[in-house]
Order: structure tokens, then C-alpha cells, then sequence
């Protein structure tokens, strides 16, 4: 389904996606919200939700439907990707394999998805709960006509602090989830073979993780604010609590193999534990990362910047394979002694500073040709 989202990004709102981390600088390539809200008026107001949803490859029929019905929620959908590519890079940052988008390819990470690996678990989970995250807080922001706040949010509850009223707008989790099964899951249902088993699956964990974050916030009631009547409602926490979440349920990852009847995993190996319904699954074990290899989805990490003292997987040791790193010194320009003054205003001055940049070697010629 990861074709389907990205060219909702892509394709529909004109996204043209960067690598936060990119193998050689760190450049945000996420476009801004206006640039994206014109983008998107500009395409439907001169085209119609029509004309783009047919014209979008890689959906289908269901997504399709879908698209054309609610195009003001596919503005959410295309939203979500946006949050969710920009978290991915955050959470893999430090790592070999950064999440890495590709310039018009409509599969946003290229070949690495076509991989049952660890990675394509991740993705799979991050970006179904990007989805429910954006159009649960567009429901409750009042963005979207065919939802709004949670309607079983209602009556008298009680929580460890006593007894509460719903009140408020809670976030509609509930449209959120329904919606995002719907769409993303509409693929992998027509397909039905191992692989789609294993998206599905990956896909409900993203789904639960948002859900899994919803936080209560209230609000008190009384003589001099005394708390005596509380009124409640429920709302998302930040996306990078689920963000955070799952790159933990990425590194405890279950690998497996489907049953023979394809309608269940079980455990890979003997001696492996069984996954649960909170665990990312995965079939294939991942590439190293270490050298471009185009059939794998792996773009190396030759000129990655690295830490020359770290010793996790940000340090060069390892995030350059063992190949060695160049030096360069560089000057960087920054504010420092900031001072307020009445009033109102901050002046500080700009500070130079010379470090060292470190970036991995690029592997010898023929290790970089036995991979291409």
C-alpha cells in the first residue's frame, strides 16, 4: 500500500520529497503547509477529485472509490505522509538505513519495500498510523464535513481522581481508525498472499499505536479553581510518542514465516517466540546498508556524516562499515550572548566556530561494482 500513500503525497499534492538526512547533508525537504494547501486547491480546483483519483497509479478500485468520495480527506491522507515520512527520519536518523525518500519515485522509499524486512515493517505501521493521526485531528478540528468530535464521548465517567464529565471535543479516533483501515488496507485485502498478511498486520500496530497514546486532558471546575467538578475530554498525544513506540517495536521485531494455509504466522525458527498482536513482523533479514546495491533498496552510506567518538550506530565505526571517514573543517555561523533589551527586543551576536566534519569513505570500485 506504501505506492498507494506516497502517490497520494506525490502525485495528488505535487510533494516533492527529500531525505531529512540525506547521505550527504541534512537539508528538510518536507514541504510547508501553505505551499501544500495551494498545491492541493490548485489540483482539484482545475482538475476535480475525479479526474486526479483516475488518473493516480497504483490504487485501487476500493482506493479509487474512496479518493473520489472524500477528497477533502484525502488532503488529510496526504498530510499524514508528510508527518509520518518526517518521523521516520527522526526516529532512523543515526542509522545506515535513514528512511531515505526518492525524488519522483511514487513508491517514496524505492526498492527497499519490496524487502519483508525489518524496514518495510516499520514503514508499513508508521505510515498507517500517520494516516489515523491526521484525519483524527482534522475531524476534531473541524476541517473534514463527514466527521467531527468523538460522539461517544458523552454522560459521567470516572477515573484514579474521581468522577468527571465528558465535555469538550474529543479527538474521533474512532472515524480516524475506520478510515485509515478502509483506505490503506484496501490493497493488501485484494491480494491475499503471505506478504499482504504480513502488512496487514503491521498496519493494525500503527492503527493501535495512536490509539495506545490518547491522553486525557481536563479541565476544573469550583470556587478559586478547587477542582470540585472536572469536565474531560480526549485528545492525540504528539506523533512522536507513537513514533517512539514503534521504533521500540522495531528493534523487538518477530520474524516469521506464514502458516500453510496463509491465514497465520508462526515463529521463523524453532525456539523463536510467537508474535503477538502489538509486535512489527517481518520475513527476510535486512541488507547491511553498507554499499549501494539497487536490486536490495540500499543507497550506502558513503558520505554520511558520523561521529568520530560515538560507539552506537551514529559513531563511524559503524555507520561507515569499517571503510574509514574523511575530515573536513568547516566554519559554522551562530547566534550567541543573546541579551534582552527594553523593549522588546533580543540582540545577540554571531559567534564562528571551526569543527570537524567527519563523513564515511566510499567503498573501493570493485566492492561498489559486486553490488550493482
Amino acid at each position: 500500500m506504501l505506492d498507494g500513500l506516497g502517490v497520494v503525497a506525490i502525485s495528488i499534492f505535487g510533494i516533492q520529497l527529500k531525505t531529512e538526512g540525506s547521505l550527504r547533508t541534512a537539508v528538510p525537504g518536507i514541504p510547508t503547509q501553505s505551499a501544500f494547501d495551494k498545491c492541493l486547491q490548485r489540483y482539484i480546483g482545475a482538475l476535480g477529485a475525479r479526474v486526479i483519483c483516475d488518473n493516480i497509479p497504483g490504487l485501487v478500485s476500493r482506493q479509487r472509490q474512496l479518493c473520489q468520495r472524500y477528497p477533502d480527506i484525502m488532503r488529510s491522507v496526504g498530510e499524514g505522509a508528510r508527518e509520518w515520512i518526517r518521523e521516520c527520519q527522526h526516529q532512523f536518523r543515526h542509522h545506515r538505513w535513514n528512511c531515505t525518500t526518492l525524488d519522483r519515485d511514487h513508491t517514496v522509499f524505492g526498492r527497499v519495500m519490496l524487502r519483508s524486512s525489518r524496514e518495510a515493517a516499520f514503514v508499513y505501521a508508521i505510515s498507517s498510523a500517520g494516516v489515523v493521526h491526521a484525519i483524527t485531528r482534522a475531524c476534531s478540528q473541524g476541517e473534514l464535513s463527514v466527521c467531527s468530535c468523538d460522539p461517544y464521548t458523552r454522560g459521567r465517567h470516572h477515573d484514579q481522581r474521581g468522577d468527571f464529565d465528558w465535555g469538550g471535543c474529543s479527538d474521533n479516533i474512532h472515524y480516524g481508525v475506520r478510515f485509515a483501515k478502509a483506505f490503506v488496507d484496501a490493497k493488501e485485502k485484494r491480494l491475499k498472499d503471505a506478504r499482504a498478511l504480513m502488512n496487514l498486520h503491521n498496519n493494525r500496530c500503527g492503527r493501535t499505536a495512536v490509539r495506545r497514546f490518547l491522553k486525557l486532558e481536563c479541565k476544573c471546575h469550583g470556587v478559586s479553581g478547587s477542582c470540585t467538578l472536572r469536565t474531560c475530554w480526549r485528545a492525540l498525544s504528539d506523533f512522536r510518542r507513537t513514533g517512539d513506540y514503534l521504533r521500540r517495536r522495531y528493534d523487538g521485531a518477530v520474524q516469521v514465516m506464514a502458516t500453510q494455509d496463509g491465514a497465520n504466522f508462526t515463529a521463523a525458527r524453532q525456539g523463536y517466540r510467537r508474535a503477538t498482536r502489538t509486535d512489527l513482523v517481518y520475513f527476510d533479514n535486512s541488507p547491511d546498508y553498507c554499499v549501494l546495491d539497487k536490486a536490495a533498496g540500499s543507497l550506502g552510506t558513503a558520505g554520511r556524516v558520523c561521529s568520530k567518538t560515538s560507539k552506537g550506530t551514529d559513531g563511524c565505526e559503524i555507520m561507515c562499515c569499517g571503510r574509514g571517514y574523511d575530515t573536513t573543517r568547516v566554519t559554522r555561523v551562530t547566534q550567541c550572548e543573546c541579551k534582552f533589551h527594553w523593549c522588546c527586543a533580543v540582540r545577540c551576536k554571531e559567534c564562528r566556530n571551526t569543527v570537524d566534519v567527519h563523513t564515511c569513505k566510499a567503498p573501493k570500485k570493485a566492492e561498489w561494482l559486486d553490488q550493482t
